[in-house]
């Protein structure tokens, strides 16, 4: 049954007692929502605190719990007792009626479900905050599973959503956590992967997607969608029995050659974020089933995430670092990916990286890709290092995956797949696609095309004194003698040139004064030039080396003993 509209004074109301019961009370002050707050209503106590979160925002409904299931993600943000809280957040209510199914289905199909389907089960396989499952085979004899959204549910995201915007927006403005973290961009993020899980046409693109990804593994199956009885709230695609990876037991599983099966599982993953730049953010072994004929089965594809090229790169560069021991290299790729925050120090963090990955290291085969990501998204926001939402989902999925091949084969070693793999991995993020290359050629004609034009705006300016330079720097001193360097140097140059021409046009005087049949004073100045060409090259090296020195030794008393 589902539950009943909220206006908007009792969203306001609800999620002012979430957060003052989880210790929050200065987000709500901040953002003036005190006049919401509840006689007697003070914090949680410690104990259990985020299980205690977890279920009250499993009590708020579908937008807190895909809130929750998102924040699971964020390392960087929460402790981990509320990410290992929130990740087991169930998404299973009441169904919905079946009169509402058929209604919904009429509505959207444009047909009586009589007439779309063979057989249609009134009862769903399951039901959660969004929507509900039912088996149902078409006139074709094909089974299928079909996927019908709740009735109400873009109503009530739209109203929650509505409510915390504008309580990000306020915190934002008026709470240094607000200015912080950046709520308003956040919920942004967070907005928009629940308007696209919304969308069954776009979750149907994902299934298609995906499954040519797979197409190679035959171990692999993805249900395919039926796009003539797909709409936006209706979603309708192969029905494929099989059990839940969680359900199989030990003993089940000695009857099963999981190996391979994990092997390919791995693969593909690998292969989808790093090559595709396609993240099923959610693959936790709930979601994959094992078929009677000895394959795996992937499911519910709504949330999926694309990872840009950038991220890509990083990512394959962090999973051979950290497969190589290299923490340097680690805490290098982790700073430009991420956004520093006030208080963020470099040394500091690299230090702490370092540390991570050589007891990763020491694991060996035993190492886990996906906990070494999270602890690293863990340890950049402990350290005011904000990384990519994109790069935290990662962590998540492939912790989710090594679950997975855990739970299915306790000796397989994710370490070892990703090394056997790093040939693939890096042709993968070294391929160029004609799109790129296009793209480079056409850069390439507009600089050549450019170029001259802008080398005459240069040149005008010197010529006309209205040249500028404009750089944008924190150290001003250091910058200005930079610049008197460069222009003494310039200078210096201007007048060894100057003297080499004047030296050339003295060449044509007749004069008696000659030496070896040249005239004397051309001679004098030529000679004075290049003197002075060579005492301006060591002067630029001398110095050049010795700021050079000074530089390196600054930096080594900065990092201590």
């Amino acid at each position: 049954m589902s539950s009943p509209r909220r206006g908007a004074a009792d969203r306001y109301a609800a999620l002012v007692r979430l957060l003052i019961r989880h210790g929050r009370s200065d987000l709500v002050s901040g953002a003036g929502l005190d006049s919401y707050v509840a006689d007697g209503e003070v914090p949680a106590g410690d104990v259990d605190r985020a299980e205690a979160f977890a279920s009250d925002l499993e009590a708020m409904g579908p937008t807190y719990i895909k809130l929750g299931q998102l924040l699971s993600t964020r390392f960087d943000l929460l402790p981990p007792a509320y990410t290992t809280a929130l990740s087991r957040l169930q998404d299973e209510v009441e169904p919905f009626p079946y009169p509402q199914v058929a209604e919904l289905v009429a509505e959207e199909l444009g047909s009586d479900i009589r007439h779309l389907f063979a057989d249609f089960d009134v009862e769903p396989l399951a039901a959660a905050s969004l929507g509900q499952v039912h088996r149902a085979t078409l006139h074709s004899g094909r089974e299928v599973a079909v996927k019908v959204q709740r009735p109400d549910a873009r109503e009530d995201v739209a109203g929650d959503l509505k409510t915390l915007t504008t309580l990000a927006t306020l915190a934002d403005k008026r709470t240094d956590v607000g200015r912080t973290y950046g709520f308003e961009r956040l919920l942004g993020e967070f907005e928009r992967s629940l308007r696209l899980e919304l969308d069954y046409r776009r979750e149907a693109r994902n299934l298609l997607r995906f499954g040519e990804i797979t197409r190679g593994y035959d171990l692999l199956v993805v249900p395919a969608p039926v796009l003539d009885l797909t709409s936006g709230r209706v979603l309708t695609m192969d029905f494929i029995e099989g059990r839940k990876v969680t359900d199989v037991g030990p003993l089940g599983l000695m009857d099963i050659d999981a190996r391979p099966m994990v092997e390919q599982l791995f693969s593909a993953y690998l292969r989808s974020i790093l090559h595709e730049g396609f993240l099923h953010a959610d693959p936790h072994p709930g979601n994959l089933l094992l078929t009677p004929d000895g394959r795996l089965a992937v499911l519910d594809l709504g949330m999926v995430v694309n990872v840009p090229p950038r991220i890509q790169q990083r990512v394959l560069r962090l999973l051979m670092a950290i497969s190589d021991g290299n923490g340097e290299q680690v805490a290098r790729v982790l700073a430009d990916l991420g956004h520093p925050l006030e208080g963020y120090d470099a040394a500091a963090f690299r230090d702490d990286v370092t540390h991570l990955v050589s007891e990763a290291l020491a694991e060996g085969a035993e190492l886990q890709a996906g906990s070494v990501l999270v602890e690293l998204s863990r340890l950049s926001g402990h350290h005011r290092l904000r990384p990519p939402a994109e790069m935290s989902m990662v962590g998540k999925a492939l912790l989710n995956l090594d679950q997975t091949t855990l739970h299915l084969d306790p000796d397989f070693a994710p370490a070892e797949a990703i090394r056997g793999d790093v040939r693939e991995l890096l042709r993968s993020g070294l391929a160029t696609s004609p799109g790129d290359l296009v793209a480079a050629a056409l850069d390439a004609k507009e600089f050549t095309s450019q170029l001259p034009r802008r080398a005459n705006q240069i040149l005008d300016a010197l010529a006309e004194g209205e040249f500028q330079l404009r750089v944008d720097a924190m150290d001003e001193e250091r910058l200005h003698i930079v610049l008197q360097r460069l222009a003494n140097r310039l200078t210096l140059g201007l007048v060894i040139a100057a003297t080499i021409v004047g030296a050339a046009m003295l060449m044509q005087v007749q004069t008696d004064q000659r030496i070896g049949g040249y005239p004397a004073i051309a001679l004098v100045f030529f000679v004075l030039a290049v003197l002075g060409a060579v005492a301006l090259a060591v002067w630029i090296l001398v110095t050049d080396r010795k700021v050079a020195g000074t530089e390196l030794r600054s930096r080594g008393d900065t990092r201590g003993p």
